[in-house]
């Protein structure tokens, strides 16, 4: 039986308790006032469903207030739909698809899709790495290479910069400018533990001045290999980061093919929510879907934020 079979779906009823649970999951919170379980059900015959009044301010509410979904005119079990499609293709999907599968609009398909990018920003992780442990650091650029020669107003390529934990998370952030050990060190200090053992390739720009930085730093010179072996045996190599950005790539100039700066951070936020949540992880799409669910709560974005 197919996955999008599930009541939850197909029926906006189901759709909003499968909503309600996750977002609600210690009892029905007033996002007004605050207070737990003082709230019933409306249920006259025009009444939409999931809204519910509270008997504390008097005023009404739906699990809708205070996350992604607020003032949306999509069908709950929509949106839901559009969570599980966007989770589980491991390129991404582009605005133009949710289009045409869903039957919404284009505009609404490409605003769910941000919102959804907003939803899967995951701050829960702490610093990656700690003591025993790899982290792997690299860039790559969107755009033509730094390489190639550049027409006339062209605009340069973009700096992205991602680290991962071997096993584990992963986090990218765009790059203000061309990467520079000073940008590259204030990300590195504000994401990675101390005590890690962190693997580069062999860029000027992860030559540390201060060694307290990180516990032990081993790079790798592309130039002539991609994995080195060191005395007691470890390769050190970014080999996680070559498949990730290979992965990455495709889906930008494969699926996604246009991408403004300014938005290119919720794209990192969805692919690394991905690939943090891969199956090698032991995540399937049901619980990955699930895990972006429980990330709508507190991420109000605005139409008018993403056209400014």
């Amino acid at each position: 039986m197919s996955v999008l079979n599930a009541a939850h779906f197909k029926d906006e009823t189901a759709a909003y308790a499968f909503i309600e649970a996750r977002v609600w999951p210690k009892g029905r919170i007033c996002p007004h006032c605050g207070v737990v379980e003082n709230s019933g059900a409306l249920k006259g015959k025009s009444t939409r469903p999931g809204l519910y009044k509270c008997y504390s301010c008097r005023k009404p509410f739906t699990v809708k207030v205070g996350t992604i979904f607020e003032a949306s005119h999509i069908p709950m079990h929509i949106w839901l739909q559009a969570m599980f499609l966007l989770c589980s293709s491991k390129k991404g999907m582009s605005a133009n698809q949710l289009h045409r599968i869903l039957g919404v609009t284009l505009k609404s398909a490409w605003f769910m899709a941000h919102r959804i990018r907003e939803a899967m920003k995951d701050g829960s992780f702490g610093p990656l790495g700690g003591e025993g442990k790899v982290v792997e650091a690299d860039e790559t650029f969107l755009g033509k290479s730094t390489k190639t020669r550049r027409k006339a107003g062209q605009p340069r390529p973009v700096a992205v910069l991602s680290l991962v934990e071997r096993g584990g998370a992963i986090s990218s952030v765009s790059l203000k400018s061309e990467p520079s050990r000073s940008e590259i060190m204030s990300v590195i200090r504000a994401k990675v533990d101390p005590s890690s053992a962190l693997h580069t390739d062999g860029a000027q720009h992860y030559k540390f001045p201060h060694p307290d930085d990180i516990a032990s730093h081993q790079s790798v010179d592309h130039n002539k290999q991609y994995v080195r072996y060191v005395k007691n045996g470890e390769s050190v190599h970014t080999n996680t980061l070559e498949g990730f950005f290979s992965i990455f790539k495709r889906g930008m100039t494969g699926v996604y093919q246009h991408c403004d700066v300014k938005h290119l951070d919720r794209y990192l936020s969805e692919f690394d929510f991905r690939y943090t949540n891969r199956i090698a992880a032991g995540v399937n799409d049901e619980t990955r879907a699930l895990r972006a669910i429980d990330g709508v709560k507190g991420k109000r974005l605005m139409y008018r934020e993403l056209t400014q």
